[in-house]
């Protein structure tokens, strides 16, 4: 009787309803809210994971200017068709230094999580230039203008101080070498200067095959030939990120 009177006066009184709503969702935020403060981050630290060289950070500015995430996602969801066609389900520390990130389900095209390294870098030059010479049915519009000199290496070291200061964890050795380095990873025959200890694992070469000029080919081949290979997933399994 106690209940049912105590739960009709608050229904018929909006301010006392309002108030304790708001208590009530204030308490349940708080709950879920406070204890993110308590650690670093929420993402799984995984082993393998490095900031991008200034010439993959430029090929990623690239792809996003041109819209390839609206039809291409880098999302691997853990369904077991998904792992047979793509591999290993996306994690997110695969992803902690993308703004925006490029997770998503729209496929027109493939989906990109994995695809560094499973085609050579003529493959994908011919394939940017003229799509249909390799996939007939592709819908996907040819990209030969990125065979014009990369723009913006004067500002590379601008562009990491500002990652750095959302994050990124870019030293003032990788800033202050942004644009050697940058150069480096799209000359190999020249000498790297410490490119290689700065970012392990990431290749150098003359991407677009033109070992003249730094093209934005070179840089967007650079950060496709760089997606899904910097963790090896033989060594990560669940039980290992849940105790990360």
């Amino acid at each position: 009787m106690f209940k049912k009177f105590s739960h009709g006066t608050i229904e018929r009184n909006v301010i006392l309803l309002a108030v304790l709503t708001l208590i009530t969702v204030s308490i349940g935020g708080l709950a879920q809210i406070v204890p993110l403060f308590t650690v670093e981050t929420t993402i799984e630290r995984v082993q393998g994971i490095r900031p991008y060289t200034p010439l993959e950070l430029m090929g990623r500015n690239i792809y996003v200017r041109e819209g390839c995430y609206a039809c291409h996602s880098q999302m691997i969801r853990p369904f077991r068709d998904e792992h047979e066609r793509y591999g290993h389900y996306s994690l997110a520390a695969e992803s902690m230094y993308d703004r925006p990130f490029q997770w998503g389900s729209k496929r027109t095209g493939p989906d990109l999580a994995r695809v560094g390294g499973r085609y050579s870098d003529d493959w994908h030059a011919a394939h940017f230039r003229d799509p249909r010479a390799l996939v007939p049915g592709s819908v996907m519009p040819p990209y030969g203008f990125l065979d014009r000199p990369l723009r913006g290496i004067h500002n590379i070291e601008a562009h990491l101080r500002t990652q750095a200061g959302l994050g990124v964890p870019y030293t003032a050795e990788m800033i202050a070498n942004a644009r050697a380095d940058l150069l480096a990873q799209a000359r190999p025959e020249a000498e790297g200067n410490g490119f290689e200890e700065r970012y392990p694992n990431a290749r150098r070469a003359v991407f677009d095959g033109n070992a003249g000029t730094v093209t934005e080919m070179d840089a967007i081949i650079a950060y496709m030939q760089m997606l899904g290979t910097l963790v090896d997933f033989r060594d990560v399994t669940p039980e290992q990120l849940r105790q990360q």
